[in-house]
Parts: structure tokens; sequence; C-alpha cells
């Protein structure tokens, strides 16, 4: 398992159902935080309706702000060809677009069908092909969904079919609700491996019920070796009621250390990024690792 891969979703998931407004500047000095801290691949923002997400209002000029960094990828998240556009417009190189693996939760969030959300994604899909533009591919509720309740595991292997065929160079599951658990987590994973290949698929688990690391360990022992995180455990889901926020960056780079998985992320330099952002948004890091290390350092200093 050495070659372990951390996607970081803070910027744009861990932000995007915060009641406090941060700020372009306060979000570009973000990004370049984790990238200093060994990040190498940052999810910076979507292209949204504002009215529905106004959080990320101002992705455009976060996208162009990091544009100086060179080792590093940047994602934007694209509802429709619209918000591929205007993501296109400004300078992204990957875009990532978002279905659902219950039909309660699609129309919550994307006010449509499944189908009908495959079938908004045909010409982005079409689009950033034509443009050289990769395509990443998320599905949400994959465990479980706060409409429609227990997600059978084939449905979520039609959904990641679907986008693996349209051209999604990766598929990342989200328990968005964070009701998974190690079993579950495992044969979800096995019934999408039939579809998409486990080197191109990624896990996106929610840490509700702190089950998110014992569903990552037991996807890696699936072959799956992508993990989103956010940093201090940030974000949850407007439309995901009682979601708390997507496993702690710091946790999940403790855990892989532990297990002698060399991340190149540099602790300090992260729980420094983890600890601005949590003063900015005036509430500590939910990141168990990140309270710990923050009370040892107090102690150090007493």
């Amino acid at each position: 398992m050495s070659d372990v891969r951390i996607i970081e979703m803070g910027p744009r998931d861990g932000l995007q159902n915060e009641k406090t407004p941060i700020s372009v500047a306060d979000r570009i000095a973000f990004v370049e935080r984790l990238v200093d801290a060994g990040l190498r691949t940052v999810e910076v923002g979507a292209f949204v309706s504002p009215k529905a997400i106004p959080q990320m209002v101002g992705s455009d000029e976060v996208l162009r702000g990091v544009g100086h960094i060179g080792n590093a990828e940047f994602h934007v998240l694209v509802p429709n060809e619209k918000g591929y556009e205007a993501a296109r417009g400004a300078g992204a190189k990957v875009v990532s677009v978002f279905a659902a693996a219950s039909e309660g939760f699609s129309r919550a969030n994307i006010n449509c069908s499944i189908a009908e959300s495959i079938e908004r994604f045909k010409p982005v899909l079409a689009r950033a092909k034509a443009d050289g533009l990769k395509v990443r591919g998320y599905i949400s509720c994959v465990l479980g969904c706060p409409f429609d309740g227990e997600i059978r595991p084939q449905a979520v292997a039609d959904v990641a079919g679907k986008l693996w065929e349209l051209g999604c160079y990766e598929i990342s599951l989200g328990d968005t609700i964070g009701v998974g658990t190690p079993l579950k987590a495992k044969q979800m994973l096995r019934a999408v491996a039939d579809h998409v290949p486990a080197a191109n698929l990624a896990m996106h688990f929610h840490d509700t019920y702190s089950q998110a690391l014992a569903n990552l360990y037991a996807g890696m022992e699936e072959g799956v070796h992508v993990i989103d995180a956010a940093a201090g455990g940030l974000g949850g889901c407007p439309y995901a009621p009682g979601a708390t926020g997507n496993v702690a960056t710091e946790d999940v780079v403790y855990m892989l250390e532990g297990m002698g998985i060399r991340t190149g992320v540099d602790m300090e330099k992260l729980l420094a990024a983890t600890n601005e952002i949590s003063r900015l948004l005036a509430r500590p890091p939910v990141s168990r690792v990140a309270t710990a290390l923050n009370a040892k350092k107090r102690r150090a200093v007493t």
C-alpha cells in the first residue's frame, strides 16, 4: 500500500457548508499553505449557483489566484455546461461532475433524477475531451441516503459505470452522511470494481459516526488507494441533515504514516493550515489528531 494518494477537499467541500464567509484572499492563502504542507492535489472551488451555495462565490478568483503554484493540481466542481464554461474561462485544468446513487438525494442536491444528471454531464465530458481537460466524477450517498435510506451496492455500481463510460478518469465514492461501516464499504467497493478498475476509484468518506478511518482501511484492503480528505475535518453537506465533515486530513496522514505509508505531508505545516482556517471560522478543528497535537503544543509551552 505504498501508493496511497490524498486529495484535499478543504477549500471546496470543507467550506461549502460553513456559515462564516471566508474571503477569496483567505481561501487562496489556505490553498497555498496546504500545498506547502505537501498536498499536491487540492479541490479549490465550485462553479455552482451563488444562490444555492454562496460560500463558493469567487471560485474563479481563487482558481486564478493559485495559478502561480506550479507543483500542484487544482480541481473545481461543475454541475453542468454553464459551470464548465465558467471554470474553463478561469483556467481550470481538471473539473469534477457530481451524481448521486439515490434518487432522493439527486433531486435535493441538483434538482433532477439520476438519469437526467447523466444527460447533463454528457456535453461537459465531450467538451472537456475536446479541450484536453480531465474530468473526475463524484457519486454521493454510496452507503446511505438521508431521503432514501440504505443504498444497494449495485445502484452505486450502475452510476459509477455510466460515469466511467462517459470518460471520467477517476470516480470518487462518497459516504455523504457517514453511515457506512467497513463490511458495507467493502461490499460496495467490490460491486463498483466490477464496472470501474479499483485503481480508478477514490474514497470520500464523512466521519459522522466515527467510522471513516475504519472504512478507508477496509477500502485500501480492496485495492482502492485514493482518499479524499479535508483539513481539520471541515465540511458537511447542505442537503444532508446531520452529516458532519469529511474525514480529517490530519487523521488520515497519522494513520497512513503509522502504517509505514509515506504521504509526503508535513504534519506541522498541515496543522498550521488547519489552525489558521479554524481561527477564521471561529471554531476548533474536528480532527482528533489536530486536537491532540494542539493540546501537546500548549502543554509544551506551559
